[in-house]
């Protein structure tokens, strides 16, 4: 079995983390939408409830229904706000994992640039080998025939 060079260890480990990264994200992004989606149902609750309190007010209410129904209001209103502040949260989780991955994704491109060039240049210098060997072989077969 052949070893492993230290650059093939080094894209080993940048493909890992490259992987952990985007999984982190999937996760962020998977928070965030769960996030709106709350924020969107309590937008939607707080805009039937206050339908309703209009539809009740212009039927006639009490005093203490009025404050009661305003009470709730100023609650859901305040929900709602909280609400608003989780999904900017998850909106910073999203950006810091996306960087994160953008990085990791960086620098296993590099390590597999690095080994391309590294592959490359030995090539190279196979084929430079391979060429004086012929070039030798035909001068001896040349010097030989004369």
């Amino acid at each position: 079995m052949a070893t492993k060079s230290p650059i093939d260890t080094l894209i080993e480990i940048a493909e890992k983390d490259t992987d952990d990264a985007a999984k982190k994200l999937g996760k962020a992004i998977r928070y965030h939408e769960e996030t709106i989606a709350k924020l969107n149902l309590l937008i939607q609750y707080r805009d039937d409830y206050d339908l309703r309190f209009r539809e009740n007010a212009a039927k006639g209410i009490s005093a203490s229904q009025y404050g009661n129904f305003m009470a709730f209001l100023g609650k859901l209103d305040s929900a709602v706000d909280g609400q608003k502040l989780v999904v900017k949260e998850a909106e910073k989780r999203v950006e810091f994992a996306k960087n994160a991955w953008q990085a990791s994704e960086k620098k296993r491109l590099s390590y597999n640039t690095l080994d391309q060039r590294a592959k490359s240049i030995l090539q190279q210098k196979e084929v430079k080998r391979d060429q004086k060997q012929t070039d030798d072989f035909a001068a001896r077969t040349y010097f030989y025939k004369s």
